[in-house]
């Protein structure tokens, strides 16, 4: 009898341990309902990705209305899904914010989130949410310049704007840390695909040996960095599976990590008024390494020094 009452106490401290440790804690959403809009298509290996497979993460299956570049057209699905009563509608692109403006005034019930960008306008039902894509930009190009045999590295950008130039920015300060000359190139497109592979032709051409890109038109890049043996890093989703034999490393956007706390505030009743930011910190921002590409472990020791001097301050990505 004395037995049984022991490991009954002990049972209800387990318990007691868990509940503490936040076991009750985690997000219920089987009745919340999510719309994404975004500007390309939901299985870009990018931008478009990043958000869909966060939402996924979750385990909510969301209405998702892609390829939606042109602003109106974007906004006409934004306020079709608000009219349906979602429980939360991200409008998962920069350009939408002004958009956004226009919208939620007119569903106060309904909570909107946007990104990458880092205003709410004011408005009591609207998250934005931005990346610190300069912290993974950084170590990549560390590792960029150890790979480097040429010396010369390239970086296909979009448009100076948002997660993009940070990125491109954060990159080239890494290579440039090692030694190596890192240049970038902007399309003046988030989506041009046939700009961003004549950029990395012209690369090519002035004996780049490394490259990395931002946005859905990399695809246009990576194709002719495969072509001719360049090696790629990728940002925003892993992007292995475009070229398993070039691409070195992602560095992946986990929204999942900022979504979570959106929902629960939410559920709370909290509809909007936040600013959230994705980090190497809060891991929503995570190298993931080509598991078939022979990195060495000195690199990969060199990639994971400069994540922790990151974390800890004692690296600028600036």
């Amino acid at each position: 009898m004395r037995k049984t009452f022991i490991w009954v106490a002990l049972f209800a401290a387990f318990a007691l341990i868990a509940a503490a440790c936040g076991g009750d804690d985690e997000v219920d959403v089987s009745d919340f309902r999510v719309a994404i809009v975004a500007p390309s298509a939901s299985n870009d290996l990018a931008f478009t990705q990043s958000i869909v497979d966060a939402v996924d993460a979750l385990g909510i299956d969301p209405a998702v209305t892609d390829g939606t570049f042109v602003v109106e057209d974007a906004a006409a699905a934004i306020r079709g899904y608000a009219e349906e009563g979602y429980d939360l509608v991200i409008a998962h692109g920069s350009q939408y914010g002004g958009s956004l403006v226009e919208i939620a005034p007119d569903f106060p019930e309904v909570s909107f989130a946007w990104g990458t960008a880092a205003d709410t306008f004011g408005l009591d039902n609207v998250y934005s949410y931005e990346a610190a894509s300069d912290e993974g930009g950084y170590v990549m190009g560390v590792m960029a310049a150890e790979l480097t045999e040429t010396g010369n590295i390239g970086v296909v950008g979009p448009i100076e704007v948002g997660d993009a130039k940070l990125y491109v920015d954060g990159f080239l300060n890494g290579a440039r840390s090692g030694g190596a000359n890192a240049t970038a190139a902007y399309t003046g497109s988030f989506s041009d695909v046939a700009a961003a592979s004549e950029t990395a032709q012209a690369f090519a051409s002035q004996d780049v040996d490394v490259l990395s890109g931002t946005a859905q038109m990399v695809v246009g890049a990576v194709g002719v960095a495969n072509d001719v043996g360049i090696l790629w890093f990728g940002t925003q989703a892993n992007q292995t599976e475009l070229a398993p034999d070039i691409v070195v490393a992602s560095q992946v956007y986990h929204w999942e990590v900022i979504l979570e706390d959106i929902i629960q505030n939410v559920q709370d009743g909290q509809l909007g008024g936040e600013v959230y930011v994705i980090t190497l910190e809060n891991e929503g921002l995570v190298i993931e390494y080509n598991e078939d590409f022979d990195l060495s472990d000195d690199i990969k020791d060199k990639a994971e020094e400069a994540i922790e001097g990151i974390k800890d301050g004692s690296i600028s990505t600036g």
